[in-house]
């Protein structure tokens, strides 16, 4: 069997890749479970300066690395090349903090010594979407690698470039022969891959479905795991909001990797009163962005990663406006020639509890504007979801907005004034149907370790 690669701007295959066979994925956990025994007992010191001169490598190649991911998946070069920096970014970070967060916690006891040590746990499989190739891998590969542990990656088809990419990044930055592998399989290898005792644990960024089969198998052999799941992020704008900076801020995030990210704003739950001035502002904000080709550098949104997610996003906003949205810009497809994956920015007006906008999460450059009678009704709404990913809410009102994303906001990110990212030093993760545990900062490093009591007496 193989795996293609196609380019979603014109339907041409880049790379067809054989598909591992059973033996062969194997085998080459054997090989990372070889050199994980003896990497495990390296020091804090050597795994941060290969985290270093990883990050250098990433910096000196981010041009070529971002035409691949233009290429396979069609995000356009300018953001490429910032998720790549990113990724540097936290190879940095973890190399600076990770000595930090990993060393022996001492406790007062009745020991004559007493104290928390963070050990390796192993080899840690790594399943992983294409919408961010690199900046997924990253951020579960520089703690995991920080901390001592091996990783095996296993992305999603269509971006198998991306992935023996990021191995060739880790070989050449000095780690260990065979630390990090990259599988080239389909998704119906993963649950034996789980199976193999070699794998101690699972991280997921990926759907709620999908988060739940592999938690479902995980759990029945006992075996750790991080999900980073679906979410449909609500942002609040309130009466008093900057409604010419909420509208850029809410429109950026909307339309980030052409619409497909996790936590980008999908749900814009608008008080009443100031309703109609920030959908003409939004709207003029979402109009702006130029589609096209994602090589040129003024491209804003290139292509949907496949021609059938965007078909899929189609018949969700015909769904909607059959349910009673308005769909005031947008909701067509594109550049009617061609075998393309282009859909353009839409917003859909007047949303309703019960509209799959409203319902459910749209993975794509589809925004939902829903009206709330009050900043306390906004916040009902924000709620009524199975997610819990991240939230915004704008306001001019600091104490209420921290209120409201401290103490009333359900979501493992709220943020104030500014868009939902995800920054190294920050834990990120969900809540609900969102997933559970964290990546990033300290909490992150310790999803993947033994956390060991040593007592003497």
């Amino acid at each position: 069997m193989s795996i293609q690669s196609i380019n979603p701007f014109n339907g041409e295959v880049i790379k067809e890749y054989m598909e591992d066979t059973d033996l062969e994925i194997s085998e080459k956990i054997d090989r990372v479970q070889q050199a994980w025994l003896t990497y495990q007992h390296t020091n804090y010191a050597m795994r941060a300066d290969l985290l270093q001169k990883m990050a250098v490598l990433l910096e000196e190649r981010k041009d070529q690395l971002a035409r691949l991911m233009a290429g396979e998946m069609g995000k356009p070069l300018k953001q490429g090349l910032a998720e790549v920096v990113k990724c540097a970014a936290v190879c940095r970070y973890y190399a600076e903090n990770g000595a930090d967060f990993l060393a022996d916690e001492q406790i007062e006891t009745q020991a004559s010594k007493s104290y928390v040590s963070f050990r390796p746990i192993g080899i840690v499989l790594a399943v992983m979407p294409w919408n961010f190739p690199f900046w997924q891998v990253f951020r579960f590969l520089a703690p995991a690698l920080m901390a001592g542990n091996a990783g095996i990656l296993k992305h999603s088809s269509g971006v198998m470039g991306c992935a023996q990419a990021i191995e060739q990044v880790v070989k050449d930055a000095g780690f260990q022969e065979d630390i990090f592998k990259a599988l080239i399989c389909s998704s119906k290898s993963i649950a034996k891959v789980i199976e193999n005792p070699l794998v101690k644990a699972v991280t997921i960024t990926g759907s709620t479905n999908a988060g739940k089969k592999i938690a479902e198998q995980a759990g029945s052999l006992l075996k750790k795991t991080v999900l980073e799941l679906g979410g449909s992020d609500p942002y609040l704008v309130l009466a008093d909001a900057d409604l010419p900076a909420a509208a850029r801020v809410c429109a950026e995030s909307r339309l980030i990797n052409n619409g497909q990210s996790c936590i980008a704003a999908k749900r814009f739950i608008v008080v009443k009163e100031v309703e109609e001035e920030f959908t003409r502002l939004f709207k003029y904000q979402m109009e702006q962005k130029k589609t096209g080709d994602p090589f040129k550098e003024d491209t804003d949104l290139g292509p949907m990663a496949r021609a059938d997610l965007r078909d899929e996003l189609h018949q969700q906003v015909l769904k909607c406006i059959e349910q009673g949205a308005d769909c005031i810009l947008g909701g067509k497809i594109p550049f009617a020639d061609g075998e393309h994956a282009f859909y353009q920015p839409t917003i859909l007006r007047d949303v309703k509890k019960g509209m799959l906008a409203y319902d459910e999460e749209i993975f794509g450059p589809v925004a939902a504007i829903i009206t709330a009678a009050d900043a306390a009704d906004a916040v009902r709404i924000a709620n009524d979801t199975n997610f819990g990913l991240g939230a915004a809410v704008f306001t001019r009102d600091i104490d209420l907005a921290e209120d409201i994303a401290r103490n009333q906001l359900a979501a493992g990110s709220c943020f104030v004034n500014e868009g939902v990212k995800s920054d190294p030093a920050l834990p990120f993760g969900g809540i609900n149907e969102s997933g559970y545990g964290r990546e990033l900062a300290m909490f992150g490093i310790h999803e993947f370790v033994n956390i060991k009591t040593v007592y003497i007496k």
